[in-house]
């Protein structure tokens, strides 16, 4: 017998009162950790719980062509194969595990999303972007490059287009095209990192003053961008402000201490406290 909706969401209705009981009787440092990794597990099992309905929805349609051929009977009105629904979790998983620093799964979930609807430039944009971060600079290019040729304009492809530069110090080709994506500002995501990456190669460049703005300028759009505060924590160490330098690295530990953003702002804190130089090599 097929399950009832009610009866595939109880244990994960039950699983998410028991976090909110825990989280409301003042849980200890050691306990908030533990209660961290729920509350990502229990994010990926709602996730992949929607993935699957999405996926067994679609492998209807052959049921039904099947039947038709045995029957002769008139095809069931069936919903379409692109389903957006299926679509649209694949974009928002992906996206996340791009966020959470887990690109080799977010190019697995991106890769389905543009199987399911290849003429989709977010998906495809996304998995450039996921190439780009696992460190596949080829593959990326030519994924940006056929987003590029469809939408001259599209803000995702043209930043990571901009972030591929400054990896590999082109960094006037970087301005040209994060400042390009600024001044388009048609994607929240793609003007966040943008302000970002920009920040990141006038802090390359030495340019401290325009590197602090702009890495500002991307906290205050993102706040959760924990990165962007432990490289302005660095400008700020560079530009001799150490106590603004230390106060931001802190509150980026203490908003995610697990994060790789957090992790980063762990690590610069050290290496500042024993004077080791935070200048980027070359």
């Amino acid at each position: 017998m097929t399950p009832e909706p009610e009866e595939l969401a109880q244990p994960l209705e039950s699983e998410l009162a028991a976090i909110e009981r825990a989280l409301g009787s003042h849980p200890g440092a050691g306990e908030l950790g533990q209660l961290k990794h729920r509350i990502v597990s229990l994010f990926k099992r709602i996730e992949n719980t929607q993935i699957t309905l999405s996926d067994l929805k679609e492998r209807i349609r052959p049921l039904v062509v099947r039947y038709k051929e045995l029957s002769g009977a008139p095809t069931p009105d069936v919903p379409p194969r692109r389903n957006q629904l299926a679509l649209a979790t694949y974009i928002e998983r992906g996206w996340h595990l791009i966020a959470l620093g887990e690109p080799a799964e977010a190019m697995r979930v991106l890769s389905q999303a543009s199987e399911l609807a290849p003429d989709n430039v977010e998906a495809r944009s996304l998995l450039g972007w996921a190439q780009l971060r696992a460190g596949r600079e080829d593959e990326a290019m030519a994924t940006f490059a056929v987003v590029l040729a469809r939408e001259p304009d599209n803000a995702l492809a043209r930043m990571n287009v901009g972030y591929l530069c400054l990896r590999k110090r082109a960094f006037g080709e970087a301005i040209e095209q994060l400042s390009r994506v600024i001044r388009l500002d048609s994607d929240p995501k793609a003007t966040l990192y943008a302000h970002y990456y920009l920040g990141l190669v006038y802090l390359e460049r030495g340019m401290l003053d325009d590197a602090r703005t702009l890495l500002a300028r991307s906290i205050a759009l993102g706040p959760n961008l924990l990165e962007a505060r432990a490289e302005l924590g660095r400008a700020e160490w560079l530009a001799r402000n150490p106590d603004l330098a230390r106060a931001e690295w802190r509150r980026g530990i203490e908003a995610g201490p697990d994060s790789p953003g957090g992790r980063r702002c762990r690590e610069l804190l050290l290496q500042a406290e024993r004077g080791e130089s935070l200048a980027s090599p070359g």
